[in-house]
């Protein structure tokens, strides 16, 4: 049996979904496409073109909802489905789009360029805890007219794995699927075996900008899995309560399908979110706030009662160190979104409220990741009796156990065995081994990373094809050469 956590019954759900389609007709939402608003116009939406405010009949939306995929995969760069959205599937990937990275030598953020990218790359792709691959940080080395593309062409070079990624402008995301067709083998392979899936953000409250709405539109046409990630602040763009924040995370959701679906119907997308709390004494947004990991729980149940894949960013922290406090916040947040079955738990590496990443604090993370994932695994019945049968030839001694077959038969299906990140040793062996904290056995494991980490084979005229586009478009915004990547050998 998988164990599940579950903050709502099934008639408050119905009560969350039936005040979010009342939100829908009002106040309505304000959608700043011209292309979407005619979409749901003829669709029989209420459309105010000087305000832009579009009421949307609860009956577009269910029919909108009909034809959403419960399930779809993405694949590896070789074609094999590795990340299911859908089911009871729970998987993670690392925190996406920090501006700055964590210095380890000197416990200092720095604003995130290329290099830092790529080493964050190489240790998300050696730790199998991680199923996929994230644009992780934003290279302040490269134009902000190439910001988004490029580190989807960073991951695409150092990684097999799929991908959680994410368009900064309606024209970028052309470049990145266009990106994506080239190692796919065309834009049908690409819709037939997607390998990555775009974040699309509603602005709260009730808001669909022209970009949001675009890239839902273009998503859904070319067939790429698109992740709505709704982003109620509650208490300062959201209501305080968070059972209203879940409100209008279903609000902004179901008009965000409403719009894809109508562009295209059947084409996959995901209930997913990164909503917080409003800490009103700094003016914060806590994303490692029990509440937000509430709020992640419920809109999760919502979007499971409506039978769709989901998202959630959880495993985050506000804490600017690798410490107590950042271990406290991460792992509650990975246990509350397995426990939640969410399908893609993005956060792990970030700290400071989403704004760095480190990798360091990835392979803390793997860590409780893997422990959330035992925890899945239930209780299980491995022998007829439960315990009884174990007591033949016990002679009330405490190792007597560690003598029978079945303790060594057994003892790896009911244990998880951390890696060497948790010390599990004793007082003397601690000290043996260097008194070493976690931090700093958290370096020495990413140091071993790097060095045993060699760049995946790739296909010699795929890979200069998707060089030679992406260098053009960095030309394009005034950069002659794309940064020297380590490791680059071009095949």
């Amino acid at each position: 049996m998988q164990p599940r956590l579950s903050l709502l019954d099934e008639d408050l759900i119905k009560r969350i979904l039936e005040e979010a389609y009342q939100l829908l007709l009002k106040p309505g939402v304000k959608v700043q496409n011209a292309e979407a608003r005619q979409l749901l116009a003829e669709a029989g939406a209420s459309v105010d073109e000087e305000t832009m405010v579009v009421r949307i009949p609860e009956q577009i939306v269910r029919s909108a909802l009909n034809t959403v995929p419960r399930q779809f995969n993405l694949y590896d760069y070789d074609g094999n489905p590795k990340v299911q959205y859908g089911g009871d599937a729970v998987q993670f990937d690392p925190g996406s789009s920090g501006i700055s990275v964590f210095i380890p030598e000197t416990l200092e953020h720095k604003t995130a360029e290329t290099a830092d990218l790529i080493r964050v790359i190489k240790v998300a792709e050696s730790l199998p805890q991680y199923d996929a691959q994230s644009t992780a940080v934003v290279c302040d080395d490269v134009p902000k007219e190439v910001h988004d593309l490029y580190r989807l062409y960073l991951v695409m070079l150092y990684s097999k794995k799929p991908i959680v990624t994410g368009a900064f402008s309606n024209a970028t995301l052309h470049h990145m699927i266009e990106m994506l067709a080239i190692f796919a083998g065309g834009q049908d392979k690409l819709r037939e075996q997607p390998r990555a899936i775009f974040d699309v953000c509603p602005s709260p409250p009730l808001i669909w900008s022209n970009f949001g709405a675009g890239n839902l539109m273009t998503l859904a046409r070319a067939g790429v899995p698109a992740e709505i990630v709704s982003m109620p602040l509650a208490g300062a763009a959201a209501p305080v309560t968070l059972l209203g924040a879940v409100t209008q995370h279903a609000a902004e959701c179901l008009s965000g399908i409403a719009i894809h679906q109508l562009a295209q119907a059947g084409s996959p997308i995901v209930w997913g979110g990164a909503p917080s709390t409003f800490d009103m004494r700094k003016g914060s947004t806590p994303f490692g706030s029990v509440e937000t990991a509430m709020i992640d729980s419920s809109y999760a149940q919502v979007g499971k009662y409506l039978g769709l894949p989901t998202h959630a960013y959880l495993g985050a922290t506000e804490s600017k160190l690798l410490d107590m406090q950042a271990g406290l916040e991460s792992g509650m947040g990975a246990l509350v979104g397995a426990l939640s079955g969410i399908n893609m738990i993005s956060g792990s590496g970030m700290l400071d409220s989403l704004l760095c990443q480190s990798p360091e604090k990835l392979v803390i993370d793997a860590e409780g990741i893997a422990m959330a994932q035992r925890m899945l695994q239930g209780m299980k019945i491995h022998t007829e009796s439960l315990a009884t049968g174990f007591y033949e030839g016990v002679n009330f001694k405490g190792g007597d156990f560690l003598k029978q077959k079945i303790t060594m038969q057994l003892f790896q299906k009911e244990q998880h065995m951390p890696g060497k990140v948790i010390d599990r040793d004793s007082m003397r062996g601690w000290k043996a081994s260097g008194s070493m904290d976690t931090f700093s056995r958290a370096k020495l494991r990413v140091a071993e990373i790097l060095a045993s980490y060699k760049r995946p084979e790739l296909d010699p005229a795929r890979e200069a094809a998707l060089r030679a586009f992406v260098l053009g478009l960095a030309k394009k915004a005034g950069l002659e050469q794309l940064p020297e990547l380590e490791d680059f050998q071009p095949a």
